[in-house]
């Protein structure tokens, strides 16, 4: 495998974590269990070292082409060949599919031969906190486990699985109409590798999934030309709210450079104020108030914590700590050799006075266009507001967090 292009990745989901999925079938990016936990593939910023979970046709002459289950956040990339052609489908299971709980933080991969016969090869070899710590392999008649300082993954399946260097691998011919399904879950230690799903299990959690997607996106108020785009956007932004606390990351990967070669490479799993304001903006002017709500709870409860005289930190994370210590990974080349690697985020002790004025606007919308604020979130409020009277004027980092200390860029 190569790097490939950022435009050439899909993105699947649960509101915990995600998913990055090439056209090539590869999920090159992935931390478990939440946005900013270790990473367990990382191909996306070492291709060799990372770790990958590829299902892909064996035939090295395949045309590949992804799109979104309609009004949905499945992905479906399509594999073309001279011999026959297959559709890869991947989806984390959410709302009313995982109500009961066994299905809760798990991706589903579906392969089916659509026409003709094609041969498969799949490849999943976890790199446990990005690549850092070691694990063990063990196969089983339902899959493979995989074992490392506490965590563990399983990869349930009715294919026969080998081992590889690194984990396990398969090869598997589909006939016409035939389907194989991989489910890849977080696993406690007496579940051995979980239970593998069939055909029909699979198709249910599916269904169930698309109903979820179709029914949140259903809320949504835009009617105008541009709707099939304003809906896709939609279904993005919500990929990154944090189920647990109400939390909006800024973007749910790390180190992907601004420029290929440079070395602006930043972690953006966290909470900046301005970009969440600007989303709870977006969702608002959509029609969802339940996300907006939820991101206010989050808010209330920083407040009930503030910096002194009641001012914010610029981020947080995505349960409310304030500390975002950064790291380089020097031992991972970086997306297209993009060095250095950084997980954490050294900029979250900056002034950036601009953050007030955002997030002002925003409660403003949501006063008037979800419920009102509680007195406690007016008190927190009224303080920040204190607080930058008597600030304005204090040199900051600006909006560009530069590095290069506090200047006058107003």
């Amino acid at each position: 495998m190569t790097y490939q292009p950022i435009e050439n990745y899909g993105l699947i989901g649960d509101m915990h974590t995600v998913v990055l999925v090439s056209t090539q079938g590869s999920i090159d990016w992935l931390c478990v269990p939440d946005f900013d936990s270790p990473s367990v593939f990382a191909a996306i910023l070492d291709d060799d070292k990372g770790g990958r979970f590829v299902i892909s046709p064996a035939d090295d002459h395949v045309t590949c082409k992804q799109f979104y289950w309609p009004e949905t956040n499945v992905l479906v990339t399509r594999f073309l060949a001279p011999d026959g052609a297959a559709e890869l489908t991947d989806f984390m299971p959410a709302g009313r599919a995982v109500a009961d709980g066994p299905h809760r933080h798990q991706i589903i991969r579906r392969v089916t031969a659509v026409r003709g016969a094609l041969r498969f090869r799949m490849v999943c070899e976890p790199a446990f906190n990005y690549a850092r710590d070691p694990h063990e392999t063990q196969i089983t008649n339902e899959g493979a486990s995989f074992v490392s300082r506490g965590l563990m993954l399983g990869l349930a399946t009715h294919t026969p699985l080998e081992p590889s260097e690194r984990g396990v691998t398969a090869a598997f011919k589909l006939e016409e109409r035939e389907t194989a399904v991989f489910v890849l879950r977080q696993l406690s230690a007496e579940l051995g590798c979980g239970i593998a799903i069939d055909v029909d299990e699979a198709e249910d959690l599916f269904r169930r999934t698309v109903d979820y997607w179709r029914a949140w996106i259903g809320h949504c108020r835009y009617t105008g030309r541009w709707r099939e785009t304003a809906h896709r956007s939609a279904l993005a932004l919500k990929l990154m709210t944090y189920e647990p606390t109400g939390a909006i990351v800024a973007a749910p990967t790390c180190s992907l450079p601004e420029g290929v070669g440079g070395e602006r490479n930043w972690d953006y799993r966290y909470t900046w104020i301005r970009d969440s304001a600007f989303t709870v903006y977006a969702f608002l002017r959509l029609g969802f108030t339940a996300e907006a709500e939820r991101f206010m709870r989050f808010l209330s409860q920083l407040c009930q914590d503030p910096g002194p005289g009641g001012s914010l930190q610029i981020m947080y994370g995505i349960d409310g700590r304030k500390t975002l210590t950064e790291e380089t990974l020097d031992h991972l080349d970086g997306y297209m050799g993009s060095k250095p690697v950084r997980i954490g985020n050294g900029a979250y002790d900056q002034l950036q006075l601009d953050i007030y004025g955002e997030l002002m606007d925003a409660v403003y919308l949501y006063n008037k266009y979800g419920s009102p604020i509680s007195y406690d979130l007016w008190v927190s409020l009224r303080a920040m507001t204190d607080w930058v009277c008597d600030n304005w004027h204090r040199k900051d980092e600006g909006v560009w967090e530069v590095r290069s200390g506090q200047q006058e860029f107003v």
